[in-house]
């Protein structure tokens, strides 16, 4: 557990306990016993706070993965209706100790206020307000899931030029704990504001002898300068308050409504008898499950419109988790691969060697279609052979030849349309335009070039100790011995060239000294380039700087250069197309606290259009080497059993054809549901009417 997050949990509980004879009904006596008897008396209750405060990670999680597959982002509208109102908030109240001070008050004074609502009560033993007071806060939370999952908003020191996210960057320790509990998308509606305001909502509604008024003008203090505290720091919207005042509202009529029923089964005093009879009597309390079960289905067999509200309602919710399931697993293997070595990429062609039992064979994808695979120069590859995917060419090389296929013709049997007999390069690139196509091959440091009719041509420049390669269109771009930390940019047929130099892949004194304290230091002037992609506008720059991996991003008009991701954490594998960066990181990795979530790497990427960072992938499982194309995202992924598959992931969102039956089904009966339930409605309003005026 973070420092940090340890103090301002251990802060919020020691003021609640502090506060406990400030608020308490001045006839009830604070005593030890209660202390320990008030959780027999309240566990539910404690329970659902406790679950709700646990299911954040989990919504979080779901949350990130979502707007990554669908793109789901409503904060551009919330910007043209606010503009900067906020930023100048911000910009006008700005200081250090105001800073300090609200972020601490951000976070303990939400710890508190979540669980002194619903400890206060249950431990004077007011089970109206108690029972009332939890189920409002955790409609708010139920009702506000929707929107985090499908109305995205961002934070505004994440989106508005100029807003700084003043809590979020106080210090490092304090921008980590954030950066892991919080996907930055979950503005609308504030649960800092929903949370607090449905407390003293209830208090005022259900709060009748006024025992609880000094603690609901406390409520509503905290509340308002709440409000004023998700402004400054850069973390809301004024709509996100809105938002969360009349999620509040709602929350608490809808816990006004629900709780007769609810604590008709989940009352503790019953619930209690209940444990106890399954215990010690199971085949009675078979008994009576059975017996309510019964009775259960024969009103179901005549439903009245409650009845049918409530099946109309499963259904409705049948169809989110649907919807949502699919949106959260937006990524396939690809079949027919059995222990894939790498996999290269090309307008939605995939070429994988896959290192089989039987040897190695080269196996062909169409990305768009998973279901079909072609295998390729089975018995005659190697599984280190070198190969490359531009377009529909495909150029692989074993040890004594170099082949070239068209795969757009691609069949069972399909033969190379160029095989030269070459001794295998240590690399393959394929590159050039629509008019003339080019094979470069790097051996021992050296290139030369063929054109696709197999006939050897001059680059028009002469370098050596070439270490990586890379090119696109005509241009070539490599990094040298002897200069490690700088790129040469240089085009075929042309004799000049252009370096750019010192890549510079620093970071904050901060982070450094972070990495210090892990027993990794940062040695910036043995920094080394490991890695490297590039387009016309950007190029992405992995370098190695001793204590870790930095994902260097240099914009090529003004060359402006910045950290992609986070300085401390190692990345790998960048690939980049159409303005969309990613690699693989493994986040929040600490190596000197290695916690096991942690271990394993994620895929994320950037638009860097708008500087959006989103992590693809968020859980238990191993994700490296993605591969970027115009509809697809490939990436390898190993399963808990070791496992690996390659996934290809399709940045439009698609509904498999099971899945859009079930949607298809559920909204013809939900909409008939609807039409049963509102009919019997409007009857059972009129027999009433009737009933009354006979009376």
């Amino acid at each position: 557990m973070d420092g940090i997050y340890l103090t301002w949990m251990v802060s919020a509980l020691a003021l609640g306990v502090i506060l406990l004879p400030v608020f308490k009904p001045p006839w009830v006596k604070i005593t030890l016993p209660t202390f320990v008897d008030f959780f027999r008396r309240y566990w539910i209750h404690l329970s659902i706070v406790f679950i709700i405060y646990n299911s954040k990670d989990i919504l979080d999680q779901l949350d990130r993965i979502i707007i990554a597959n669908t793109g789901l982002d409503m904060t551009p509208f919330i910007y043209g209706l606010e503009g900067d109102l906020v930023l100048k908030v911000q910009q006008f109240f700005e200081a250090k100790w105001l800073t300090i001070a609200l972020t601490h008050f951000y976070v303990a004074g939400f710890m508190f206020i979540c669980y002194v609502s619903v400890f206060y009560f249950a431990f004077f033993d007011d089970r109206w307000i108690s029972d009332r007071m939890t189920l409002s806060i955790a409609w708010v939370y139920i009702l506000a899931i929707p929107f985090y999952l499908f109305f995205n908003v961002r934070v505004t020191g994440d989106y508005i030029p100029g807003m700084e996210t003043l809590a979020y960057d106080l210090t490092p320790e304090i921008s980590d704990w954030f950066r892991r509990i919080d996907p930055f998308t979950n503005g609308m509606p504030s649960l800092h504001i929903g949370i607090p305001f449905a407390v003293w909502l209830c208090l005022t509604r259900f709060d009748e002898d006024r025992r609880w008024n000094k603690y609901r003008a406390l409520v509503l203090t905290y509340t308002l300068i709440t409000a004023f505290t998700i402004i400054y720091l850069g973390i809301h919207w004024f709509s996100d308050i809105i938002g969360g005042m009349l999620i509040a509202a709602l929350a608490v009529s809808v816990a006004d409504r629900t709780s007769d029923a609810w604590w008709k089964i989940f009352d503790e005093r019953t619930m209690n008898a209940r444990i106890v009879t399954l215990l010690t009597n199971p085949k009675k309390a078979l008994g009576i499950v059975m017996n309510r079960f019964s009775n259960v289905v024969k009103r179901y067999r005549n439903p009245q419109s409650k009845e049918t509200g409530v099946l109309a309602v499963l259904v409705f919710l049948m169809l989110f988790t649907v919807i949502t399931w699919e949106l959260s697993h937006q990524s396939l293997p690809a079949g027919g691969i059995e222990a894939p070595q790498d996999v290269a990429t090309g307008d939605g062609w995939m070429a994988t060697i896959d290192n089989r039992s039987t040897g190695p064979v080269m196996v062909i994808h169409d990305v768009a279609n998973l279901e079909t695979n072609w295998e390729l120069m089975n018995g005659t590859i190697e599984y280190d052979s070198p190969y490359a995917l531009s377009g529909s060419k495909l150029a692989v090389a074993n040890q004594t030849t170099v082949s070239v296929f068209n795969l757009e013709s691609i069949s069972i049997s399909s033969e190379p349309m160029l095989t030269m007999a070459i001794e295998k390069p240590d690399e393959i690139v394929l590159t050039g335009t629509e008019d003339v196509e080019y094979i470069i091959l790097e051996k021992e440091g050296l290139l030369s070039a063929y054109t696709l009719n197999g006939e050897e041509v001059s680059l028009g420049f002469n370098v050596g100790n070439i270490q990586l390669i890379r090119a696109s269109g005509l241009e070539i771009a490599m990094v040298l011995e002897n200069e490690p930390t700088s790129i040469q940019f240089s085009r075929i047929g042309s004799t000049g060239s252009i370096t750019i130099e010192q890549i510079n892949a620093s970071s904050t004194p901060e982070e450094d000294a972070i990495l210090d304290a892990w027993g990794t230091p940062v040695d910036m002037l043995n920094s080394t380039i490991i890695d490297f992609v590039f387009d016309e506008d950007y190029i992405a720059v992995t370098v190695n700087v001793s204590a870790t991996e930095r994902l260097v991003v240099y914009n090529r008009s003004n060359g402006h250069q910045w950290l992609a991701s986070n300085a401390k954490y190692a990345v790998s594998g960048p690939s980049m197309k159409n303005g969309i960066l990613a690699w693989s990181v493994r986040d929040h990795l600490d190596p000197t606290n290695p916690i096991e979530k942690y271990m394993d790497g994620e895929i994320q990427f950037v638009n860097l259009t708008n500087n959006h960072t989103q992590l693809l992938t968020s859980d238990a499982l191993h994700q490296w080497s993605p591969h970027v194309l115009e509809h697809h995202l490939v990436y390898f992924e190993q399963s808990a059993e070791g496992e690996v598959t390659i996934h290809i992931h399709s940045w439009v969102p698609e509904i498999t054809p099971y899945s859009n039956v079930i949607l298809q089904i559920g909204i013809m009966i939900g909409v008939l549901l609807v039409f049963t339930h509102i009919v019997q409605r409007q009857s059972e309003s009129r027999r009433t009417i009737r009933s009354r005026e006979e009376e």
